[in-house]
């Protein structure tokens, strides 16, 4: 029988050891069940962005540790366990049926989604029968043949006469020669097929454009500025995918009542402040930092003194703050 199809490889099992977490308590907080939580470590499993999300909450990790890189331990792991599948898949006749329907697919011009939707199958079902994952059940395989205006017997004939011909062997080997690399965020081509290399890619990009830095923290009358994404939260709906953007946790009370406590203050690096506006001032070139440099800022209302100098007010205690960074304020969230 066909093995699940392997779409996520992913580092969340390691992470879940190295945090000392039985898989049951992540169930439990992920509010999954323990199966899918099983399948998700395996790597068979799809998971939405919100579950995603979730995980790396409970595991106290950042996105980009969950996807696996050619340097990670488990990675020749995984490339075993993808070869192994691969192989027994294509002794059972899987591959050979699949690479046919692909080859068909392809000489019709069709689209994968196309072909799915005419034969009446979800796009991971089609899918799972093209790479030789998943078995053609009889009720299956009328419609299949239809939807590229074949019999039934007619598409097994070509099939036949194409794997004979010797036509199938390099589109065989091609499934093969994709497992070279794991998933790599941001590399969509480098995974170990296609489809699940843009799902993966696909998952990681739109996870990430949810979620925004935390740059600062309170730290005695100021706030502590690293331009790190060690620490992320999700963004406002309005300002998801906006480049730039970044948070910071204010000293509430030196804004005298203006900031509520426990809130997050969102601030755009493309937009500097104006006279009348809030913003995070830092004392460091912002454009010039890296991940390792550390910063003094603060929240202020931006002021113009009598000679036209912009400066941040602090109002308790009063304070002129002074840097050469000021990003304007474009939102105050409650944690």
């Amino acid at each position: 029988m066909a093995q699940e199809e392997i779409i996520f490889p992913n580092n969340i099992r390691s992470i879940r050891l190295a945090n000392g977490m039985k898989m049951t308590e992540l169930a439990r907080q992920a509010n999954l069940s323990l199966s899918a939580v099983s399948k998700i470590e395996k790597g068979v499993r799809r998971l939405n962005q919100r579950q995603l999300l979730n995980i790396c909450n409970i595991l106290g990790c950042k996105l980009s540790d969950i996807f696996i890189k050619e340097s990670d331990d488990v990675a020749d792991k995984w490339q075993s366990e993808i070869k192994r599948r691969l192989n027994d898949n294509e002794d059972s006749g899987l591959k050979i049926f699949g690479s046919g329907l692909r080859k068909i697919r392809q000489q019709s011009g069709k689209t994968i989604a196309q072909a799915a939707k005419d034969a009446g199958m979800t796009l991971s079902v089609y899918h799972k029968i093209e790479v030789g994952q998943r078995e053609i059940y009889q009720n299956e395989i009328e419609p299949l043949a239809k939807s590229f205006a074949y019999s039934v017997d007619a598409m097994f004939d070509k099939i036949a006469t194409m794997y004979k011909s010797g036509e199938l062997t390099k589109q065989i080997n091609k499934v093969k020669e994709r497992v070279k690399s794991v998933l790599i965020p941001g590399n969509p081509l480098s995974g170990i097929d296609m489809h699940s290399s843009f799902y993966g890619a696909k998952l990681y990009d739109s996870a990430r454009k949810k979620l925004v830095p935390v740059f600062g923290t309170p730290a005695g009358k100021s706030i502590a500025f690293k331009k790190s994404d060690t620490t992320m939260i999700v963004a406002p709906m309005s300002l998801e995918g906006h480049q730039g953007i970044y948070a910071v946790i204010p000293n509430a009370k030196r804004m005298g009542g203006l900031i509520p406590e426990k809130a997050y203050v969102f601030a755009d690096a493309n937009t500097p402040a104006a006279v009348g506006d809030m913003a995070v001032c830092i004392d460091t070139d912002f454009a010039t930092m890296d991940s390792s440099d550390t910063a003094t800022a603060q929240v202020v209302n931006v002021r113009q003194d009598a000679r036209g100098k912009i400066y941040g007010q602090v109002l308790s205690p009063e304070e002129k703050i002074v840097g050469p960074t000021m990003h304007k304020v474009v939102m105050i969230v409650m944690e």
